[in-house]
């Protein structure tokens, strides 16, 4: 059974990359992108790709719902896309997620590349074949796992970014470095301050490493690629709580910033790491994210909406923490109690 799909990192995109990683033999193309990924990005590529048809959705967390996908499988039954057409996703992870997914779906699947623009997808969202949308107020709630023919990552990409978006993908890599390599936290935390001008190549190449080599060990998350949900128990349900919240909405890294945070305390309470580490932690997170000002009237909803997450088994909430700086572990059941105190050790 695959459980990779092969992932090709460079600079800059070039015809010969592009023709050598695209075969020809597909019968159609199409190209998924939202407005901002084809005023900035599309016009590096164009004409690189092989002729093809495009689709354009709009962006945004908000508009990660089966109405976006049922006008995509629109679009695609209008072009009479066949089964051994092509669609390649060209944006960030709500684009890739739900191309993906469509793809996946559409005639019981065909085949798609994702070719992510934004540092969150490039580290984590185009890799691993997890593939889905929001439904309600829940993060990914519809999905399935289906692994791409080819992920194409192309770091210049990387300069179209505003700087929240930039800062939103940067929490993912912190993350890797935490639940899988030590040296590298500490490598970050020495040079923090110089976070936006990092070798973005050479970063992404280290987060894909992680997790690839996690998914590889297990595809479809029976047990430890759960550690890439570090943060995420707690970061999504602030997310999806936001979500519909006019002007107060959080990009995900922002979210996964105090989900870390949150649950760096909770590994220090249920006897994993020091407090000493944790308060590290929260201090570089802080210095990049800075303090959000959560509603503390809102914990109660946040935690209910905590209790879908796919983790869960027999309404037991269970979190992935950290066992130590470099390694976690998951399946941790965690009282809504000691959630509450979490949230209360971020907020004061």
């Amino acid at each position: 059974m695959q459980t990779q799909s092969q992932v090709f990192i460079d600079k800059t995109p070039t015809k010969e990359m592009i023709q050598f990683h695209i075969p020809s033999t597909y019968s159609q193309y199409v190209v998924l992108m939202d407005e901002n990924t084809a005023e900035h990005c599309y016009p590096l590529v164009k004409d690189l790709l092989p002729s093809h048809q495009i689709i354009q959705v709009q962006s945004g967390e908000i508009n990660k719902n089966l109405q976006t996908c049922a006008q995509i499988w629109k679009s695609l039954t209008d072009l009479g896309l066949d089964r051994k057409a092509l669609v390649i996703n060209l944006g960030g992870g709500v684009l890739g997620d739900m191309g993906g997914f469509c793809a996946a779906t559409y005639k019981r699947g065909i085949d798609f590349i994702q070719m992510p623009t934004t540092l969150l997808s490039m580290v984590d969202a185009s890799v691993g074949g997890k593939l889905g949308v929001d439904f309600e107020t829940y993060k990914n709630h519809i999905g399935v796992f289906e692994l791409p023919y080819k992920v194409l990552i192309f770091s210049d990409f990387i300069q179209t970014l505003v700087y929240e978006e930039l800062r939103s993908g940067f929490a993912e890599v912190m993350k890797h470095c935490l639940i899988a390599d030590a040296q590298a936290w500490h490598n970050l935390c020495a040079d923090i301050k110089n976070w936006q001008n990092l070798d973005w190549s050479t970063i992404i190449k280290h987060s894909v490493e992680i997790k690839q080599k996690i998914t590889q060990a297990d595809p479809h998350e029976k047990g430890l690629r759960k550690i890439l949900n570090f943060g995420h128990t707690i970061g999504h349900a602030i997310e999806s709580y936001y979500l519909e919240k006019p002007g107060k909405r959080l990009l995900h890294g922002e979210a996964i910033g105090i989900g870390m945070i949150c649950e760096a305390w909770l590994s220090v309470e249920l006897g994993f790491i020091s407090l000493e580490e944790c308060e590290s932690i929260k201090n570089v997170i802080l210095s990049v994210y800075g303090k959000v000002e959560l509603d503390k009237n809102a914990i109660d909803e946040m935690i209910l909406i905590a209790y879908q997450d796919k983790k869960n088994e027999k309404s037991v909430l269970l979190f992935s923490l950290l066992k130590q700086i470099g390694e976690a572990n998951f399946n941790i059941p965690v009282s809504e109690a000691l959630i509450i105190k979490s949230f209360g050790y971020y907020i004061d």
